[in-house]
């Protein structure tokens, strides 16, 4: 698995329910398909610079979302999409392996009217459009990003 893949585990993971210590974030980490050393879990909490707080990790800030800890959805898509197709009001985004849910929290937080939401599993992403119009004015902007 990729670290953002992992990152973005993490992320979820802080955010859906209170997490106190790192066996615990290792443990949950595991059952989303992630094994990972406690160094590795000790250097992510760094990179993604999480506190720890009597209710558990969290981000500064309040920063529950996360999505400004991720990297920049040009970065993202420029890195790890391949392709991109219509299927009527949906864009379907073939990612490498490992790398669709972080594409796909990129994509949501962008807050582009093209997108209502998305749907991100290992490698492909369903982003939903209000119209057919609407997925193919994404389409453009994500082959923009491609080039």
């Amino acid at each position: 698995m990729s670290k953002l893949a992992r990152h973005a585990a993490i992320r979820d993971a802080i955010t859906s329910h209170p997490v106190s210590n790192q066996d615990e974030l290792r443990r949950l980490l595991f059952k989303r398909g992630h094994r990972v050393t406690q160094a590795t879990l000790s250097r992510d909490i760094h990179e993604l610079g999480l506190v720890k707080t009597a209710d558990g990790y969290q981000f500064p800030s309040d920063e529950g979302s996360g999505a400004a800890w991720l990297p920049s959805v040009e970065r993202l898509i420029h890195e790890f999409v391949y392709e991109a197709r219509i299927a009527q009001n949906i864009v379907v985004v073939k990612t490498s392996a490992g790398s669709a849910q972080p594409v796909a929290a990129a994509l949501d937080a962008e807050g582009w009217p093209e997108v209502v939401g998305t749907v991100g599993g290992d490698d492909t992403i369903f982003v939903v459009s209000p119209s057919n119009k609407d997925a193919e004015k994404l389409l453009a902007r994500i082959k923009e990003l491609l080039a």
